[in-house]
């Protein structure tokens, strides 16, 4: 068994201990009635769009994500979150530097041991959700079920879900496409970005996101025989029909959207096994960017 193997297995208990405890961490994090940002790189800027759409959906503040190279230091924030595994990556150390003193910063992390612990105002750590893999499944996710239950979102059936996810067979069809698409609304849109990025960087296969209502203006018509397209929540009303008429594999959310991630995630896993890949080696990647100065 892979490490990212053994590690996306482990999310039901993770999500688990993540929701017992979030009181323990509830002063580190946004209160509500902040102006907040959330920040990370690849799958960690994922999941802060995600959460930043289900806390101004739940009603709990303005709420944007960004990459953390992209931040926009023309904007007033009360508060800026930053999601970084490693608590390395040089991107999140520089912004978070450049806003000590000015705004008030909390860095949620695997490893409390790294720079990002001097670099930000206050710290949640999730030992227990680190990660050997480059690949990210578990912290990732863990970290964005900690933001769900701050937020009053996240209930038992989210970790049946997951568990769901994980014993249940993929559609066979699915290891034969060569095309995928993930779709998404509201904060799931984030949700479909991961899972595409997942499909790419563990098995380097075409894969793709849109927000569901966008894919009808031009991205599907690259859509034929040979492609999946994988919704991550509800699907809008006549688009899976749309798909099948292309010819397509049509793939329903029918799980909580996280534990839809959990099943992308096994799909990337297995598609790398298929194509003789290691899904705990992508191609060109490490697991934290560290920029020469």
């Amino acid at each position: 068994m892979t490490h990212v193997e053994d590690e996306l297995t482990g999310q039901p208990e993770c999500w688990a201990r993540a929701a017992a405890e979030v009181a323990r961490h509830t002063p580190q994090l946004p209160r509500r009635g902040e102006r907040v940002a959330f920040v990370g790189c690849g799958t960690s800027y994922f999941m802060g769009r995600a959460a930043a759409a289900l806390r101004e959906g739940a009603g709990h503040g303005e709420s944007d994500a960004f990459a953390a190279s992209e931040f926009p230091h023309l904007r007033s924030y009360d508060h800026v979150v930053a999601l970084t595994r490693s608590g390395t990556t040089t991107e999140v150390l520089d912004l978070l530097a450049r806003l000590r003193g000015r705004t008030r910063t909390t860095a949620i992390t695997a490893d409390p041991h790294t720079p990002v612990k001097d670099a930000a105002d206050h710290l949640v750590v999730l030992p227990y959700a680190d990660e050997r893999s480059v690949v990210q499944t578990r912290f990732a996710t863990t970290a964005l079920t900690l933001l769900r239950a701050h937020l009053g979102l996240h209930t038992d059936s989210v970790v049946t879900d997951a568990r769901t996810a994980l014993a249940e067979p993929l559609p066979e069809q699915l290891l034969g496409c060569g095309q995928f698409t993930f779709l998404g609304r509201g904060w799931t849109v984030g949700l479909a970005h991961e899972a595409a990025l997942k499909t790419r960087e563990a098995a380097l296969a075409w894969s793709e996101a849109y927000p569901a209502m966008e894919y009808r203006h031009g991205p599907i018509s690259v859509t034929t025989g040979g492609s999946a397209t994988w919704m991550l929540g509800d699907a809008p009303d006549g688009l899976p029909e749309e798909v099948r008429a292309t010819g397509a594999l049509w793939i329903p959310g029918t799980l909580d959207p996280l534990a839809e991630l959990v099943r992308a995630q096994r799909l990337a896993v297995a598609l790398a096994a298929a194509r003789g890949l290691d899904p705990d080696r992508p191609r060109h990647l490490t697991r934290s960017v560290i920029l020469a100065p």
